[in-house]
C-alpha cells in the first residue's frame, strides 16, 4: 500500500502514521501531509523520522497542485484525511479558519484526488480508496434517556467546528454518489491517549495537576462522553480501509459513557497512586468549576454495532486500562508537554523536518 495521510503530525494522525509504520508490514510508503498549524508537531513522528518509507510534507490540503504533484508522484493507493480544526473552543472564538480547513479544503483535497483517481488503470482505480475521518459531533447533542448515534442518525451540529465537519461528510458523501469517487467515511468518539494535544480535557488536566495549577471544569461536570483510546481508533481505521464497504459510514466509539466529572476523579486517583503529591494532598482538592462553555452538548454516545458485525472491530481498551496507560505515557513524556507549554516545539520544527 502506497498511502497519503493528511493531518499525520496532529493526534490521531500521527498516532495513524506510527501504527502503521512500525506495527504493519505491508506498508510501501506513506507521504505525510500537515501544514503544521499550532497543534501539528512534528516531534510525534520521531521514532520514524529515519524509516525511508515515511516522507512529510509541510503543507495544506487545500493546495491542489500539492496534492496533486504528491498523488502522481507517489503513485498513492488510498488517501486518508485526518486534517481538520477541532477544538471546539477555538471554532467559537473564530469559526472561519474552521470553514476554510474543513469545508474548503476537504472539497479541494476530493477535487484533486477525484481527477487522479479517474485516469488511473482500471485495476489500482478499482482498489484505490479516500478514507475520511470525522466525528461524532455531527449528530448533535443527546438527552440520558436517547438510544446512542447511529449511522443512520440525522445530523444536528451546534458548534461550528461540528457543523464544519458535518459539511466536509456531506461532501465526501456527495463525491462517490455524484462521481463514484471510492470513499469511507468515519465517526468517532471522543478521542484520548499519548500525543493529544494539551487543550484537551484529559491532557490538560494531567498537566495542570502535576504542575499544581487549578483543573477546570466546565458547568457541573456532567456533561457525558464515549472515550475512545486512540490507539483503538486507529486500528478501526485501518479495518475499514481494507474492508469497509465503499460509500458506507462506520462509527467508531469506545464503549466507554463517562462524564467529564467522573474523568477527573479518575485522573486525580490515577495521579495520586502513580505520582503522589509532595504535600501529601490529593488532586481533587485543584477541581475548580468555571462557567459553561457556549452550546455545550450535553451527552455524545457511540452505537458501534456496524463495524463490530461487519468487520469485527470492538475496542481492546477499557476505559480502566486505557487511561492508565495514558498517564503513564504523560509522566513518562513530561518534556513533550514541558515543549508545547513554552511553544519550544514550534521552534524545533524546521530541526525535525530537516
Amino acid at each position: 500500500m502506497r498511502l497519503l495521510v493528511t493531518g499525520g503530525a496532529g493526534f490521531i494522525g500521527s498516532n495513524f502514521v506510527l501504527q502503521q509504520l512500525l506495527e504493519r508490514q505491508d506498508v510501501e510508503r506513506l507521504v505525510n501531509l500537515d501544514k503544521l498549524t499550532y497543534a501539528g508537531n512534528p516531534a510525534n513522528l520521531t521514532p520514524v523520522e529515519k524509516d525511508t518509507r515515511h516522507v512529510f510534507v509541510q503543507g495544506d490540503i487545500g493546495d491542489s497542485d500539492l496534492i496533486a504533484k504528491l498523488l502522481a508522484e507517489h503513485a498513492i493507493d488510498a488517501v486518508l484525511n485526518f486534517a481538520a480544526e477541532s477544538h471546539v473552543d477555538r471554532s467559537i472564538d473564530g469559526p472561519e479558519a474552521f470553514v476554510q480547513t474543513n469545508v474548503v479544503g476537504t472539497l479541494r483535497l476530493l477535487q484533486t484526488t477525484r481527477a487522479y483517481w479517474t485516469k488511473l488503470a482500471p485495476e489500482k482505480k478499482n482498489a484505490f480508496r479516500f478514507l475520511h475521518v470525522s466525528t461524532d459531533e455531527v449528530y448533535g447533542s443527546l438527552r440520558p434517556q436517547d438510544p446512542a448515534f447511529t449511522e443512520e442518525t440525522p445530523f444536528a451540529p451546534n458548534s461550528p467546528y461540528a457543523a464544519s465537519k458535518a459539511g466536509s461528510d456531506h461532501l465526501v458523501r456527495a463525491f462517490h454518489h455524484t462521481y463514484g469517487l471510492p470513499v469511507l467515511t468515519t465517526n468517532c468518539s471522543n478521542n484520548y491517549g499519548p500525543l493529544q494535544f494539551p487543550e484537551k480535557l484529559i491532557p490538560l488536566m494531567i498537566q495542570n495537576a502535576l504542575e499544581g495549577r487549578a483543573l477546570p471544569i466546565y458547568g457541573d461536570g456532567m456533561n457525558v462522553r464515549d472515550w475512545l483510546y486512540v490507539r483503538d481508533h486507529c486500528t478501526a481505521i485501518r479495518l475499514v480501509l481494507d474492508r469497509g464497504r465503499v460509500g458506507e459510514t462506520y462509527n467508531v466509539g469506545g464503549l466507554n459513557e463517562q462524564p467529564n466529572l467522573a474523568v477527573v476523579d479518575t485522573l486525580c486517583a490515577l495521579l495520586d497512586e502513580l505520582h503522589p503529591r509532595t504535600d501529601g494532598k490529593s488532586y481533587t482538592t485543584l477541581k475548580t468549576f468555571v462557567a459553561d462553555r457556549p452550546g455545550h452538548d450535553r451527552r455524545y454516545a457511540i452505537d458501534c454495532a456496524k463495524i463490530t458485525r461487519e468487520l469485527g472491530w470492538q475496542p481492546a481498551e477499557s476505559f480502566t486500562t486505557g487511561l492508565r496507560k495514558t498517564v503513564e505515557w504523560y509522566l513518562a513524556n513530561r518534556e513533550w508537554c514541558a515543549n508545547i507549554s513554552s511553544g519550544k516545539y514550534r521552534q524545533e520544527r524546521l530541526g525535525v523536518l530537516s
